[in-house]
């Protein structure tokens, strides 16, 4: 069993979804930085503050930010630990080898037309962060989440302008992650297409 992974992949690709069901099943200890930035932003941090101008715009939020945040929590982690959203730059990635020995970079691939579909529909929960889709996962009651009862919104960094601009930064900045772990011999890509379920499959086999 891998023990430190990093999720690849561009916005909408799934990398939270399946993320969370390696942490159920396997025990994995599951550091996203969308998840750290976005309880930031709603603290009201300094750190948020900042975050929030480049989240809203849909740039990549500086390093600095990024890697001391993560720093921060692979410190406080004992165990196996999977990594969403970090690294997305080979800065990033080589700051991370400082800290710890990744022994699986997960790629998802999926093309641009099914990722703008994917993520101008999605509506995420303030609250409790559960995120839905209005074509592949409703929420039973419209507009409500069905983990906490909170009203969903639609977050600024899944309207089609942003998403447009997101996924250029993506393949601008995170496509040479591909090449960076492939030339290390860590790198599984896995279509991220088909049920939630299939793709798991896929993922559990590279994971084991």
């Amino acid at each position: 069993m891998k023990s430190t992974i990093v999720l690849l992949g561009p916005p909408g690709s799934g990398k939270g979804t399946q993320g969370e069901k390696l942490t159920e099943e396997f025990g994995y200890v599951r550091l996203s930085t969308g998840d750290m930035l976005r309880e930031a932003v709603r603290n009201g941090t300094d750190l948020g503050k900042k975050a929030k101008e480049y989240m809203d715009s849909g740039a990549l939020v500086p390093n600095d930010i990024i890697i001391g945040l993560m720093k921060e929590k692979i410190a406080a982690t004992d165990g196996k630990v999977l990594l969403d959203g970090f690294p997305r730059t080979v800065e990033q990635a080589d700051a991370l080898a400082e800290q710890l020995d990744v022994d699986l970079a997960l790629n998802l691939d999926v093309d641009d037309e099914e990722l703008m579909v994917r993520l101008t529909k999605r509506r995420s929960c303030p609250k409790c962060n559960a995120v839905y889709h209005l074509v592949y996962n409703k929420p039973a009651k419209d507009g409500i989440c069905d983990k906490c009862g909170s009203e969903l919104y639609h977050r600024d960094d899944d309207k089609e302008e942003t998403v447009s601009n997101r996924l250029a930064v993506y393949r601008k900045n995170t496509m040479p992650l591909i090449d960076y772990y492939s030339k290390k011999g860590t790198l599984v890509t896995i279509k991220g297409v088909g049920s939630i379920d299939e793709i798991y499959e896929q993922v559990k086999k590279a994971v084991q």
